[in-house]
């Protein structure tokens, strides 16, 4: 039992090592610094007078707090750990040995935890993002694969405490969508959503068809920030193309009875962005625009493209050999990520939302390059 004590505070010196290292990168002090000066601004009279400056600073406060919290808690479990090891050793008593396996498991896993987020330190990272989902070539296939995986996102915000909201949807009557985008709100959803981007595989027994051949379809997913709006980016009215068109789907009959939602065409490059979900014309072509800027900014910032399309909205590649990742349901189960090469061969529970070996692997290996 004493060699199996030795062993453990070998691994609890290691953790304790590991997040003094991370806590230190990201400035912990500095971040608590900060986030006791943003909660005075909270409390200032007149605080929530400019409604959207105090969400952006509520939203960056809970940005922070996501850091610290997790940091503090880390702090006070190795600390009961290392209290309830020199208990045992003093008192050779060892009635706690299973408890401190089990806190040590669950400190090395907050720790891992811990260490995926002090990689989310690109310049966006904190902020919501925007997803956007466009079936590939394939008809009910590839637009039922594009349901499914919208399906996933959902989940996958809904395990993280995200909000979503969906700014636009075409649906299909038979099956699945043929595109849509959801804002999906909470701290880093940018920095975690960002490892989605590129084109999706599925491989299956295709339900629909009659002869239960195995097929393959495809769906890209576009992520990109969304950005504050103390961010402003230029743009000429001049290279901006504007469609108004009936919005579909629910909200009611206003936006049923009138070409209320919005799709804006950017010349130069290509970019298309739409909106439906506000009641208005005006508020759609808001949100759309905003959208656009975010894109924009997005491609800017993105390095060593070889094509503009990668962000401009350009899917005629949804296709084979351009996959980040692939979902096979038959004739095994995996998924698998071409880029970093982790995989998972409980499909279903990908699907359901567990997305976080795929996003940590593309993080961790992101911070490796």
């Amino acid at each position: 039992m004493e060699q199996n004590l030795f062993l453990d505070r070998d691994r609890l010196e290691s953790v304790e090592e590991l997040v003094e290292r991370l806590a230190n990168s990201i400035d912990i002090e500095g971040l608590k610094q900060q986030n006791r000066e943003l909660t005075e601004k909270t409390m200032e009279p007149g605080f929530w007078d400019d409604t959207e400056a105090a969400q952006r600073i509520i939203r960056q406060q809970n940005a922070i707090k996501s850091r610290t919290d997790v940091y503090d808690e880390l702090e006070e479990a190795m600390e009961e750990a290392a209290v309830t090891l020199e208990l045992m050793e003093e008192e050779e008593d060892y009635s706690l040995y299973d408890q401190l396996k089990k806190s040590l498991d669950a400190i090395e896993k907050q720790a891992h935890e811990f260490k995926i987020q002090t990689l989310l330190n690109g310049e966006y990272d904190m902020n919501n993002a925007i997803l956007s989902i466009h079936a590939g070539a394939g008809g009910t296939e590839a637009q039922d694969w594009a349901g499914m995986l919208l399906r996933m996102y959902m989940r996958y915000a809904e395990d993280k405490g995200y909000s979503v909201e969906v700014l636009d949807m075409l649906e299909e009557d038979t099956a699945g969508i043929k595109s849509a985008t959801l804002l999906i709100s909470g701290p880093h959803a940018y920095g975690y959503l960002k490892s989605e981007k590129g084109v999706h595989r599925l491989v299956r027994i295709s339900p629909f068809d009659a002869a239960k051949k195995r097929h393959t379809s495809f769906t890209s997913i576009d992520v990109y920030p969304e950005l504050d709006d103390n961010i402003v980016v230029e743009i000429n009215q001049e290279d901006i193309k504007v469609d108004t068109y009936r919005a579909s789907g629910a909200g009611g009959q206003h936006v049923n009875t009138t070409d209320s939602a919005v799709r804006i065409t950017h010349i130069p490059t290509g970019i298309v962005v739409q909106c439906q979900n506000e009641r208005s014309q005006i508020q759609n072509r808001e949100q759309a625009m905003k959208m656009l800027q975010a894109k924009l900014v997005a491609l800017k910032e993105e390095e060593q493209k070889e094509k503009i399309e990668d962000l401009a909205g350009n899917y005629s590649q949804i296709a084979w050999g351009s996959q980040i990742r692939s979902y096979v349901f038959h004739p095994y189960t995996m998924v698998k990520d071409h880029r970093t090469g982790a995989e998972v061969g409980d499909v279903s529970r990908v699907m359901d939302g567990d997305l976080e070996p795929f996003i940590n692997a593309y993080l961790e290996d992101k911070a490796e390059a």
